[in-house]
Parts: structure tokens; sequence; C-alpha cells
């Protein structure tokens, strides 16, 4: 028996990355070993007392039980004086931060806690396609808002103000951008709050890579009343190398926490308390931790800008996050062309800014997880496949 699945689901499409590295493994049965430079997986693993905290704390027999919805007032407590260290925001551990099992949950979580059919969001094309999908998913209908590089991948809210925004209920924003790199103007954060304010739209900032390869991290919540109309989701995937270990945070006002509780709490457990206490050990981590990090994605972008020199592609040096976003050059019709001819010619994976949105489809974004050794193999199969 064929059961159709749910409306929510038809409008849905599987994840490019899920059905490309379908291909990429029968290409590897096949014997390509293929080069993966298109996830962004940090390969790096986390400072050593993060582990040995996991360590210990496993090893206790009272550590294994469920655990509270809200986390463990340590963990909040260490993601309250992060923000007040890195970010200069001061938060209530109490009241003002929810532990998440990733903020791509976040991202779910907070569009089925306020959308609904009828409702509209504002989506930046380009953006993370999980956007899109989460408020899919409820009913509501995204609606894009272009970003380009003449704005500098900035929303141009003077035209999205000459726009139908009455059924618009939340905003997506991004910066450090991904996938362009792009890192917020001093003043951005302040207008976009004011047109939040103005409009009666929840801002939602997604801020997980505020600290790669920049020294300057921000938090839209230094806005003063940003309270009263954002949310914002941050992560220890990227800064902490702690992907795999799903842990995230958002940030948000007393009322809106509940609201979004009221969801979540019927849709997951609390997080095992071992990994919660070793997220504290992260955050409390100073300085330097992230000082060394940065200096080896220094490197690997500098290997990364060769690819992009050998594919003749144009970018801004001065870009940040985990990744390289670059214009293609011309004589391929699109992002799609391009990668596909470096995968299928050099064995080398390489993600098409399109995937992104119709705003990247002249654009290709390379990752910064892999080891150096992995670059020059990489470079040295596109200089063999360009002859």
């Amino acid at each position: 028996m064929e059961l159709e699945v749910a409306k929510r689901l038809q409008r849905t499409e599987e994840y490019y990355f899920s059905k490309k590295l379908r291909e990429i493994d029968e290409m590897n049965r096949n014997g390509a070993q293929v080069i993966n430079l298109g996830i962004g997986s940090p390969d790096l693993p986390p400072h050593p007392e993060v582990i040995k905290t996991l360590q210990e704390q496993a090893a206790l027999a009272t550590t294994h039980g469920y655990q509270n919805y809200k986390g463990a007032p340590a963990l909040r407590k260490a993601m309250a004086d992060w923000y007040a260290r890195y970010y200069r925001v001061t938060l209530n551990p109490n009241t003002e931060i929810l532990p998440l099992i990733g903020s791509k949950e976040g991202i779910v979580h907070i569009c089925m806690t306020y959308l609904q059919e009828g409702d509209q969001a504002l989506i930046p094309n380009p953006g993370y396609p999980a956007y899109s999908s989460a408020v899919t998913i409820t009913g509501a209908t995204p609606v894009t808002y272009k970003l380009n590089p003449e704005n500098n991948w900035m929303p141009d809210l003077e035209e999205l103000e000459k726009t139908d925004l009455t059924a618009v209920k939340l905003m997506w924003i991004n910066y450090p951008h991904m996938p362009t790199g792009t890192l917020a103007s001093p003043e951005l954060f302040e207008k976009i709050i004011e047109f939040g304010r103005k409009h009666g739209i929840l801002i939602c900032h997604d801020n997980p890579y505020s600290f790669i390869l920049n020294d300057h991290p921000k938090s839209i919540m230094e806005v003063p009343h940003a309270m009263d109309i954002a949310i914002e989701l941050n992560s220890l995937s990227k800064s902490s190398n702690m992907a795999g270990w799903r842990i995230g945070m958002l940030i948000a006002d007393e009322n809106r926490i509940a609201q979004i509780m009221r969801f979540k709490s019927n849709m997951d457990s609390g997080m095992f308390l071992p990994m919660q206490l070793a997220a504290a050990k992260a955050l409390s981590l100073d300085k330097e931790w992230y000082t060394q990090l940065n200096q080896e994605y220094t490197i690997r972008r500098d290997k990364v800008f060769e690819i992009m020199d050998l594919l003749n592609c144009s970018y801004d040096i001065n870009q940040v996050g985990l990744f390289v976003w670059a214009k293609i050059p011309s004589g391929f019709e699109n992002s799609y062309q391009l990668c596909d001819n470096v995968l299928y010619k050099a064995h080398v994976f390489i993600t098409p800014g399109v995937i992104f949105g119709t705003a990247g489809e002249q654009f290709i974004r390379i990752s910064l997880c892999a080891k150096v050794e992995v670059y020059e193999l990489a470079i040295e199969r596109i200089k063999k496949s360009l002859v």
C-alpha cells in the first residue's frame, strides 16, 4: 500500500547535498576517490579540555537520565557569560536563553511556533536553504528578498518597504552571511531592528559564523531594544568544532522562549548532560582558542583562493566564515555546469551557488573544512583537468 505524503512535504524537495552525495558515493565505489570541498563540516577536533569533560562526566553513574527541556543551568550560565564576554550582551540565563539540539532545529521551531497558512516570511536570496524549507513545512509562504554584490550582499530595506508586507510575520537574516561571507555593516543591524519594529515583523538572526576569520564577533542583540522584536540563533558547530554534537542556542525575551518551548517540548527532549557540561567548557575558552583556529583557516583560505584563480573565478579577499564564495567566469551557463565540470573531470566536489537561490546562479562556494594537503591535491587535479 502506498500512502501520499502530507501536503507540507509536497512543496519540499530533498536537500541538494543529500542527492549529490549519493552520486559521489557511486563514483567512489567505481574508484573515483572524489575530494569533497562542498560541505562545511569542521574536520578539526574540539579543545582537549572539552573532550576530557565529556569523558569524565559520561563515566559518572548519575549523568545518564532525562534532562530538563530548557537545558542544564550550568550550560545556560555559560552561554550567558559567552554572550557578555564576546558580544557585549547581557542575558538572563534563566529566562532569555534556550539550548537547542543544533541551531538548525531552532529554525524549524521558530517557524512552527509563529507561522501558518496565509502567513509570509522573508528569506534571503542567496541564503541557507533550510530557511525556505522550514517556512514551507509550516504551510506559510517564503518570499525571497534579493541580495547582490552591488549592495554588498545586504538587504535593500527601502525596496522591501515598497512591497506589500501585510502578511509578513518574520524575516530571516544571517551575518556573517552564508554563503557570501559578508560581514554586517556597523549600521545594518540597527536598520533591520528599526524595520522590524516599524512593520511588526519578527527579525530572526542566524549567527553561527561570527568567530570564523573574524576578530570582532557581533550579535544583533547588541542593538538597543532588539530583544523586543528579534530572536538570535547561535551554535557551537563552527566556532568550537562541535558540528556533530548538535549544540546550539536560541536568544529571545522570556515570552518568546516560553512560546517556542510549547512547540519544542512536544518534539524532543533535553540533551545528554555530559554533552551540555562539555559545551559549557567550550564556551569558557579564552580568545586564544579562536585565534589559533583562525590561523589555520587563514592558511586554508589562501589555498582555496588558488583554486578559484585556477578556475578564473573572482572573489572578495576580505570575506569571512567557513567558505569562499566566488563569481564564475563567462563561458559557463550557470554554477551547476562549472561544478559538474570540476567533479567529472578532476573528481573534486564544490558547491554550486544556485542551490542557495537564483541570486547565486553565477557563483560557487568552496568549504574550508579540509587539510592543507587535501587542497594541494585538489589543485593538482584541477590543473591536470585544464590541460
